[in-house]
């Protein structure tokens, strides 16, 4: 995993609605747009806003984007800056490749959140299934409910992920790894072997949405429990390029 950090071009009018210092991303699982450089050529090619507020992408051109999960915001020196976590990955990919080479001065267009959502009152207990494309959310979910709420979290990483990075980003969590090389269906198994939740207990899971398809299903038809205590989004789909994380996870079986 890469961590880059993006600071305002020289020169940016800190109160323009084109400044990082703009970007709203109070919520633990709020991501934007992340335009890239066309691989081939280097080139960015970034969108324009449409009269009707949405995004136009440039015609006759390459426009490369992913959708990536805000790590962290502030201000340093009257200068905004935004944290965003890379997962590298074998055969790589137009944003895994940039992150890898990422170097002090590269640019990148970033453009949303499209919709912001908190974290639901009343939360006594979280528990988190996730890979680590959904660390740096649940990260936030971490700091987001406090250190007086207990946490359980269920990683599933690469052999290359660092384990003191996933416990360090988790904080105060009780932390279980496991690795994808020992193969499929951990995290539903895991999931299931915790029984019958508590009240007041809330689950987020994020992550490859096939691997997290059978762990909702668990959670919403075998313990019955509502939307409101089940916070679940596939950030990436195998052989799937550039999943949107906000369509449903089971079509099938929507909330």
């Amino acid at each position: 995993m890469v961590r880059t950090t993006l600071r305002d071009v020289d020169g940016a009018d800190p109160a323009a609605p084109s400044s990082l210092a703009a970007l709203p991303a109070p919520g633990p699982e709020d991501h934007v747009k992340v335009f890239l450089p066309d691989p081939s050529t280097g080139e960015l090619h970034a969108p324009t806003v449409a009269p009707d507020g949405g995004l136009q992408r440039p015609t006759g051109v390459v426009s490369v984007s992913r959708e990536m999960t805000v790590r962290a915001t502030r201000s340093v020196d009257g200068v905004a800056e935004v944290d965003i976590d890379w997962v590298l990955h074998d055969g790589g990919g137009p944003a895994a490749d940039w992150a890898a080479r990422a170097a002090a001065g590269n640019e990148l267009v970033l453009a949303g959140p499209r919709v912001s959502r908190g974290v639901p009152d009343g939360i006594e207990r979280l528990t988190l299934a996730v890979d680590e494309t959904g660390l740096p959310a649940v990260a936030r979910w971490v700091a987001a409910v406090g250190p007086d709420v207990r946490v359980t979290a269920i990683v599933e990483i690469g052999d290359d992920t660092d384990e003191d990075h996933v416990e360090s980003e988790l904080a105060h969590a009780d932390v279980e790894i496991l690795y994808r090389t020992d193969g499929p269906g951990q995290l539903a198994e895991a999931v299931r072997s915790l029984g019958p939740l508590d009240d007041g207990e809330h689950v987020v899971a994020l992550g490859e949405a096939g691997d997290l398809t059978p762990v909702r299903r668990h959670l919403r038809h075998e313990l019955g429990l509502g939307p409101e205590r089940v916070t679940v989004a596939g950030y990436w789909r195998r052989g799937t390029v550039n999943l949107d994380p906000d369509q449903p996870l089971d079509p099938t079986d929507p909330d």
